[in-house]
């Protein structure tokens, strides 16, 4: 540990170099002047030159100059440019409200940033959409999702239709980490995967980060996305909403008092079980299959340099009959305060709470038998963070986190008759702490660098037991050695990993750069699912004494380049990524309800590698991006697949995204999107076995994956009627209407083998398709 510390504390010295000139402090807010909302990454810079800054995630800035006259600007996609005369010699606060530029507002902006943001930015492996481009893309019964759009962008892929969470560069769902107002989400799906929990109408940012991932996050070993809700309109009341096909949302923002205190409440649900309900047979009338969501905020703006933020999710899902039931959910609390401390040291302190359960009932009323279970994974967390703007060449960014588990991987109860068996697992509790600390160093007007440090530390402690197991043969069931009893935080196993990463840019000129990054990661949670696709009654376990936790190395090589004014952004990047302590199951694992659950995990390497080609258009009539990802992951494990790598079941070899849209006029665009993927591994048998008359699919070779499904590919559709503008009222509605799948693709999901019932000396495979058909949709989207 004392290294660790000295190994800071020089980290830190090594940016406080001393400067002779004279420097005074802008700080200040960048806002919507439409809504009071703050801009995240407004450039802020002396106008004529490169020399300045960008708005944090809160809207502030801070930029230290030199004594003296300055013209200052501020900056932003779709918004009207602003330029402030100041005189330097002293300490200012200036904020400022942009205005939208109406000349743009007809445009589809697919990155609300700068235009040269992708080659000028330290950042790379980075992605953003806003909600606008969201909108415009065709979707599933026409209803904007996050996460589906997301899996548009290169590098992004999920298992299929029906599949929970998505990938990222070979990585597993639960290697993501994805944080609502800073809060976890651990099922980020409605209706398996179908939709996500996040309402567009409440969303605000949207920042998936898939390598060089700062240092201020940790925690998971693939991804970072990052969706900021929005404050609440702090100047008038506005509503928005949407009625459409399967589900509808509303949302309220208003202030409480103007342009200090405001908030936004946005609901939605789904109807599917209204609709059916007349066309159900009487024994299926008490059947459930629905969906909702309740998001919220409420901001405070104390003063110039306190405010705070309240701000909470609540959705659920639920699925049923009138002899079963099964519901599951998200729920999160998140309070923050921001802080300035001077012009030069800004402050955010973050407290949440998240909590993912499911519940499943099952009952015969008439041999009065029935089944209750649910499970839980519960976290609690505070995380004090600080921004110090040292000079326009030095941003430093320090703090810290804790964050308390509480795994609940199962209470359950059976019952026959007047017998109640309880067949619950204990309980699991763990403590998981990190401080870090980074600095953005910008060399010269061609080479800047980012680097950092984290160090996380995490207890698998009691209340509970804590199980030996007897060494045996790789891939067969460990034996029971011993079981020691804990008493509540009780420490049984504590593992700390250094987590160095850094990233560096070079301008080659004004419209290209080179980029490259390296990070390690450490995952310390575990999601056990031996499932083709994650299900939302899948279990998250803690790293303990049987289980280490997952590592992985990335590095990451990019070249980024700007044609015709900004008008074409261009990009490739090279990625290779090293994985240690994998899960995996031994043969015929038993995964559920089991309290000796390590004995039929075994953990082994994966790696993942590729490249991914991104060409976007973001200026005029036409717009829009196409994406290739060429890339392959891979696992090795004793016991498993002869000893020898294995493709991950998520693995796609090619992988091809485009999307274009069209806008006719003010009143009409038009939107498609074209998807091609390789067909994802599975184990197909290479023979049969006969016994007892029964003929069983059997693979001789022992060799994990050993075959891919057939391609999945797609061509979605939408065209958008805006309705006529009237000045003198408010209300603004469009209709988009859409169709998903229009040439009745019947893209396998998995594939199953069966004896075929006309002729038992064969064998047949047999293709399940989630969707396989064209699907129509009528959405209207209003606002006021």
């Amino acid at each position: 540990m004392k290294k660790i510390f000295f190994t800071l504390f020089v980290l830190v010295a090594s940016v406080f170099y001393s400067v002779s000139q004279e420097k005074y402090t802008i700080s200040g807010y960048v806002k919507d002047a439409t809504n009071g909302e703050t801009i995240i990454g407004a450039n802020v810079y002396i106008d004529g030159t490169t020399t300045g800054t960008t708005s944090n995630v809160y809207g502030f800035y801070s930029l230290s100059l030199p004594k003296g006259n300055y013209s200052i600007a501020y900056s932003f996609v779709s918004y009207k440019k602003i330029i402030k005369p100041i005189e330097l010699n002293a300490n200012i606060t200036i904020s400022v409200e942009m205005e939208t530029d109406d000349k743009t507002l007809t445009e589809v902006v697919i990155s609300s940033e700068r235009e040269d943001k992708n080659v000028k930015s330290q950042e790379m492996s980075v992605n953003k959409l806003d909600i606008k481009t969201i909108q415009k893309i065709p979707a599933l019964l026409g209803e904007v999702d996050v996460i589906r759009s997301i899996q548009l962008l290169p590098g992004i892929t999920t298992v299929g239709e029906g599949a929970t969470g998505f990938n990222v560069r070979g990585g597993n769902i639960d290697q993501n980490l994805v944080l609502l107002d800073e809060a976890p989400v651990f099922n980020s799906s409605h209706l398996f995967g179908f939709f996500s929990v996040f309402n567009p109408d409440a969303v605000k940012d949207i920042k998936l980060v898939k390598g060089g991932i700062p240092s201020q996050y940790g925690g998971r070993l693939s991804s970072l996305l990052d969706i900021r809700m929005k404050e609440g309109n702090s100047k008038k009341l506005e509503l928005n909403g949407g009625i459409g096909s399967i589900f509808s949302r509303f949302s309220l923002e208003t202030p409480i008092i103007k342009d200090k205190m405001s908030f936004i409440i946005a609901a939605r649900r789904s109807y599917i079980d209204v609709l059916a309900k007349p066309f159900l047979p009487d024994e299926l009338k008490g059947s459930k299959f629905s969906f909702y969501d309740l998001t919220a905020k409420i901001n405070y703006r104390i003063n110039e340099k306190n405010n705070v933020f309240l701000s909470g999710y609540l959705g659920r899902d639920v699925f049923g009959g009138p002899s079963f039931g099964f519901n599951w959910g998200n729920t999160t609390a998140t309070a923050r305060w921001n802080h300035l401390f001077n012009e030069k040291l800004f402050m955010n302190a973050t407290a949440f709470y998240s909590n993912y359960d499911y519940v499943l009932k099952f009952s015969d009323d008439e041999n009065d038998q029935g089944f209750d279970w649910n499970a839980k994974i519960i976290n609690n967390s505070i995380k004090p963070d600080f921004t110090y703007y040292i000079n326009p060449l030095n941003t430093l960014r320090f703090g810290a986190q804790a964050i308390l588990y509480k795994f609940q991987p199962g209470n359950a109860v059976v019952t026959s008759g007047d017998i109640k068996n309880n067949i619950s697992i204990p309980n699991q509790h763990a403590l998981e702490n990190a401080l870090y600390i980074s600095n953005e160093q910008k060399v010269n007007e061609k080479l800047s660098f980012e680097y950092g440090l984290r160090y996380s530390w995490f207890t698998f402690m009691g209340e509970g037991n804590a199980y030996t197991y007897r060494d045996t043969t790789s891939g067969i069931r460990k034996l029971l050695a011993s079981e020691k009893k804990y008493d509540s935080f009780e420490p049984i196993k504590t593992y700390g990993n250094l987590e160095p990463r850094a990233s560096v840019k070079y301008e080659l000129n004004d419209v290209s750069s080179v980029k490259a990054s390296y990070n390690r990661m450490a995952q310390y949670l575990h999601l056990v699912s031996n499932t083709a696709a994650a299900s939302p009654l899948d279990i998250w376990t803690p790293s303990t004494n049987n289980i280490k936790p997952q590592l992985a190395d990335q590095v990451a090589v990019g070249y980024f380049r700007n044609l015709k004014d900004n008008m074409f952004e261009t990009s490739v990047e090279v990625f290779y990524k090293a994985m240690q302590n994998q899960l995996d199951y031994v043969p015929n694992a038993n995964l559920l309800l089991n309290n000796y659950l390590e004995a039929d995990l075994i953990q082994g390497i994966g790696r993942a590698y590729g490249a991914e080609f991104f060409v976007k258009k973001s200026k005029g009539k036409w717009n829009g991006w196409v994406s290739y990802t060429l890339s392959r992951t891979e696992r090795k494990v004793e016991g498993i697949s002869k000893n020898e790598w294995f493709l991950n079941r998520f693995d796609r070899t090619h992988v091809i995204n485009t999307v274009l849209t069209y806008d006719m006029n003010k009143r009409w665009s038009f939107a498609a999107n074209f998807t091609f993927q390789s067909g994802t591994p599975g184990t197909f048998p290479t023979s049969r076995l006969e016994m007892q008359g029964y003929i069983i699919p059997h693979n001789t070779t022992e060799l994990r994956n050993n075959f891919r499904i057939p391609a999945y590919h797609r061509l979605d559709f939408s065209a958008t009627y805006q309705s006529k503008k009237n000045d003198t009222r408010r209300w603004q509605g469009n209709w988009v209407f859409g169709a998903y799948n229009i040439y009745n693709r019947q893209n396998p999901y998995s594939i199953y083998f069966r004896t075929n019932k006309d002729n038992s000396t064969k064998t047949e495979a047999v293709r399940i398709a989630i969707i396989g058909s064209i699907i129509p949709s009528v959405t209207y989207n209003f606002k006021f």
